[in-house]
């Protein structure tokens, strides 16, 4: 294997990382159905269940805990704040390459939730 070869497949790896960062960020950014829910609304639930755990039956508790665990981790996800510029921004500068040597269209980035802005700033138009 050539030194050109293994710095094609090198660049073809890292395109493939910023792009699949940038779109598991999109799905994990989608709006969710009903209303949003915010930290202060989260944490007043975790008190409730707080109080709720002190007389609950064995299969109240066993509820409870686990609504717990997931209001914790909703708690952390909001934090945690992914720059989702700065990812569309890595994935304008490799998705017109990435797009042409996988044969990826318009349409099929435009169905996965790409915005149509991030793909002309990537130079995909609708012909693509």
């Amino acid at each position: 294997m050539t030194d050109e070869h293994k710095a094609a497949m090198e660049r073809g790896r890292a395109e493939g990382r910023v792009v699949r960062d940038y779109l598991e960020a999109l799905r994990g950014s989608k709006p969710k159905r009903g209303r949003k829910r915010t930290a202060e609304s989260i944490n007043k639930r975790l008190a409730a269940i707080e109080e709720a755990l002190d007389g609950a039956s064995a299969i109240d508790e066993l509820q409870l805990v686990q609504e717990r665990r997931d209001l914790v981790d909703e708690l952390e996800a909001m934090d945690s704040g992914v720059d989702l510029q700065a990812l569309e921004d890595g994935f304008v500068e490799v998705a017109k390459a990435y797009a042409s040597r996988k044969g990826i269209s318009y349409a099929s980035w435009r169905e996965v939730g790409v915005p149509a802005a991030a793909l002309k700033r990537a130079g995909i138009g609708r012909g693509s």
